[in-house]
């Protein structure tokens, strides 16, 4: 197979974690029989920087051509005092715009060998925790029409769903059960809303055309209670785009690490946009000491989702998982006492159990 990938290092950690995940993959091209072809763009500060703007038209239709984008990090306070348009996080609102991605896959995923680093209890936790949020990207509240009035006594924001946007995320979710273990959970507040009433009832029609896959439905107030009560009991979590930024934020936290958790963005084509869910961390770029793993379990999301490489992704993944259970820690998980590498080590340790 060859594939052609756009890769955005951005700015601070970026090109540090980015270089590792680009290894990665190469050495899972050359152990598997693949060729893929590494299309470096600029995009956030560093484009800023370069041609004035955060994302300019040739950067975003080169990604469009692109079979995949793997993107590092943006943003840095170097760049905090420009207007909202002209900030470096706009390049991140307008790829995913200008790849039609309405898709936000999350994965929280902790390993048994680093619970002691979560805030739950050992015995909540058990041997760890794997869970996909499914997040719909482009509507709900956060794109409805807003009012404020002229006296600033009151304001709005519309909830709004069709059924097309909710059928298209209910499919990627439960397309990614089939991957996993099987089960969704669909997650609203249709005894209150309207527009989740709608949500249960598409998702539930949506759900006949995969009777492989269990579905349940569940209150979102529900749900944040259950993520920090039995969050054993979720596989993949789909929801609307408010529900989705909050709880993805709270199945993040419990896992205790933030430099583990990788993210896809998808449409409706195999193009995505993979990427950490971490910051730039200006200050620890160029320090060796990054933690790389989350962007290097993105690249396994993108061979997964956009290539249906599973076996390759698989690979990534039980390489990243035996470094972790053979005790090597990057700075930011290891505990008090623990030895730790940098950057590139953790990276030279993954690349080479990948045989």
């Amino acid at each position: 197979m060859r594939k052609h990938i756009a890769v955005i290092p951005g700015d601070g950690i970026g090109p540090d974690i980015v270089r590792e995940a680009v290894e990665v993959l190469e050495k899972v091209a050359s152990v598997y029989g693949h060729e893929f072809d590494f299309e470096y763009l600029l995009a956030g500060g560093a484009s800023i920087d370069e041609y004035g703007v955060p994302l300019t038209d040739d950067t975003l239709e080169r990604a469009k051509s692109a079979d995949s984008v793997l993107l590092g990090a943006v943003g840095g306070p170097k760049w905090d005092g420009l207007e909202g348009k002209m900030r470096p996080e706009k390049a991140l609102l307008s790829l995913r715009s200008g790849l039609g991605m309405f898709c936000n896959l999350r994965p929280a995923l902790m390993y048994g060998a680093l619970k002691e680093a979560s805030p739950l209890k050992a015995d909540i936790i058990g041997d760890g925790l794997d869970i996909m949020i499914v997040r719909e990207l482009t509507g709900g509240i956060y794109f409805g029409e807003k009012t404020l009035a002229a006296d600033s006594s009151w304001a709005s924001d519309l909830m709004k769903y069709s059924t097309f946007e909710i059928e298209r995320i209910a499919r990627k979710a439960f397309e990614a059960a089939r991957k996993r273990r099987g089960k969704v959970t669909s997650v609203d507040k249709a005894n209150v809303l309207e527009t989740s009433r709608l949500w249960r009832k598409t998702v539930t029609r949506v759900a006949k055309d995969y009777p492989d896959v269990e579905l349940n439905h569940m209150y979102v107030d529900n749900a944040s209670m259950q993520l920090v009560r039995n969050p054993g009991q979720f596989d993949v979590i789909v929801t609307e785009n408010m529900f989705g930024d909050i709880l993805s934020d709270e199945a993040s936290m419990i896992t205790g690490s933030i430099g583990m958790l990788s993210s896809a963005s998808l449409g409706s084509g195999k193009c995505g946009m993979y990427e950490p869910i971490h910051g730039s961390a200006p200050d620890i770029a160029g320090k060796d000491i990054a933690n790389p793993i989350a962007t290097i379990l993105s690249s396994a999301l993108m061979l997964r989702y956009s290539f249906d490489l599973d076996k390759e992704a698989r690979a990534i993944e039980d390489a990243t998982l035996g470094v972790i259970n053979d005790g090597w820690r990057t700075f930011d998980i290891a505990q008090k006492g623990e030895n730790y590498v940098g950057t590139a080590e953790m990276g030279r340790l993954i690349r080479e159990r990948i045989v």
